[in-house]
């Protein structure tokens, strides 16, 4: 069952995307190219699966098709210039992204943030945890065969989060607004008007979303028991955000590292009890619940002062020798950023840490025994995006 270079399931152009191989434990087997482009795969990622029947027995995600030269990118450019490279990591969140590489820079060049800031920060977070696991919800019901309606509902909200992006930063997917000491722009009061008014209109979504879903026996029987993920997998691979806690493991960065302001409010970790693909879905709807909380209470005292520290240094920033990593509970999981400073304007390593890579490493390991159909949903709950996978 071995695959060579030469092989036409590695040039689709060039051959079958399907072939039947023979595997001395199962017999005939049948070895399925799914990818790079395909519907089901969320961007240009492949799966090689092999299967028996309609049951997975072996699985090979294939990488690479989006690379893009991300970290030497980031070693041969400025602190500063960099910034709007992570935004094209994660394209739905972006914000966390710009976040967690400020983080990273500030601890290196000891660079401190004004308080009003780090409530922008915060509320931003939570708003594209919002996005990001509103399509989640969306896409996973489109994946489970619910097409088109449960993926207009989630668009219809996501539509004005990405609204508020786009009047604060002048874009609406590559934000490109955090900053090393604060934020390029002061929101204004109008701003966080805008914001109070979408928190309080989202719970009604969430309650029609999961009067409609949740609950939904073809979503329990497609998704209960599908994928599971134990609690020693998941922490041995590296797995972090809501997939390791729908396995049961409470581990948040925004408790454990305490980053920003969140150790002010109060918030919940929810967590699952079957790491399966039921489980993954639940915890994002009860992660939503919980930012409207975090929200809620992050705009009813937001500071006066300045958005920048006026001292920040953002051109030519030279930090000295030295090492820091940045991290920050991203809507997928740790996102972070590990930089070496030799003194000079450009980074000697730059490294990203990157949430959707390291979670799609136990695809094999969900998907066997599975079929083919549960394979597509078990992908579709990881919650990936190439851009990050690849970089």
């Amino acid at each position: 069952m071995s695959i060579t270079p030469s092989d036409p399931l590695l040039h689709p152009a060039s051959g079958a995307s399907v072939r039947s191989v023979t595997d001395p434990f199962h017999g005939d087997l049948l070895e399925v190219s799914m990818g790079p482009h395909h519907p089901s795969t969320h961007g240009v990622f492949r799966m090689m699966v092999t299967l028996d029947g309609e049951t997975v027995v072996k699985l090979k995600p294939v990488f690479g098709y989006l690379h893009r030269n991300h970290e030497k990118l980031g070693e041969n450019t400025t602190y500063l210039a960099s910034m709007p490279y992570t935004d094209r990591l994660d394209y739905l969140c972006s914000m966390t992204n710009n976040w967690a590489y400020a983080l990273a820079v500030e601890k290196l060049a000891g660079q401190p943030v004004p308080e009003r800031a780090e409530y922008v920060r915060l509320v931003l977070a939570e708003l594209t945890r919002l996005l990001n696991h509103t399509c989640l919800a969306g896409f996973l019901l489109q994946d489970c065969g619910c097409s088109g309606t449960p993926l207009m509902y989630a668009f219809r909200e996501r539509e004005k989060l990405l609204d508020l992006f786009e009047s604060l930063s002048g874009s609406r997917m590559m934000c490109n607004y955090q900053r090393f000491g604060g934020c390029r722009i002061d929101p204004s009061p109008a701003w966080f008007d805008r914001v109070r008014a979408v928190v309080a209109e989202f719970p009604r979504f969430l309650d029609e979303f999961e009067t409609l879903i949740t609950g939904n026996e073809i979503m329990m029987a497609r998704t209960q028991g599908v994928g599971c993920l134990t609690p020693q997998l998941g922490v041995s691979a590296g797995i972090t955000g809501p997939m390791l806690r729908a396995a049961g493991v409470d581990y948040d960065i925004r408790k454990v590292d305490g980053y920003g302001l969140y150790p002010r409010y109060k918030f919940r970790v929810p967590l699952g009890a079957h790491g399966d693909t039921y489980d993954r879905y639940m915890i994002r709807v009860l992660e939503m619940r919980e930012s409207l909380g975090l929200l809620e209470q992050a705009l009813k005292d937001i500071p006066g002062g300045p958005i920048m520290d006026p001292k920040a240094k953002l051109r030519g920033l030279r930090p000295k020798a030295g090492e820091a990593y940045g991290r920050i509970e991203g809507p997928k999981g740790e996102i972070g950023f590990y930089l070496i400073s030799d003194g000079t304007p450009k980074p000697y390593r730059y490294r990203v840490r990157p949430p959707s890579f390291i979670n799609l490493t136990v695809l094999e390991d969900l998907c066997l025994g599975h079929s083919i159909a549960d394979a597509v949903i078990i992908l579709g709950s990881i919650d990936i995006v190439l851009g990050e996978v690849d970089r």
